[in-house]
């Protein structure tokens, strides 16, 4: 049963690859006002890659909270790298 199915998602893990680092960080750097630690990833191959990033938010002012979320971005085979969704996890 440890096998993935096709299009499915792997299980997030916490070691995240340079590869997936570069999507991550391609992505993020075009954002203010909150800063995203990734923690975790998991993938899903369709055509193309997605990815959802288990992030630590961090509002950019004083005395902010942090808030876990999860940034699903998707890498298409040709094409810009962009963010799909940005959910905070309850």
């Amino acid at each position: 049963m440890g096998t993935n199915l096709p299009g499915g998602w792997t299980p997030y893990s916490t070691t995240i690859s340079a590869d997936a680092k570069k999507v991550f960080d391609s992505v993020i750097k075009g954002l203010i006002g909150v800063k995203y630690s990734p923690l975790a990833v998991a993938t899903q191959v369709v055509s193309g890659t997605n990815y959802r990033f288990f992030c630590n938010a961090q509002g950019g002012y004083p005395g902010a909270l942090n808030d876990a979320v999860i940034i699903q971005i998707y890498q298409p085979l040709q094409g810009e790298v962009h963010i799909t969704s940005i959910k905070k996890v309850d």
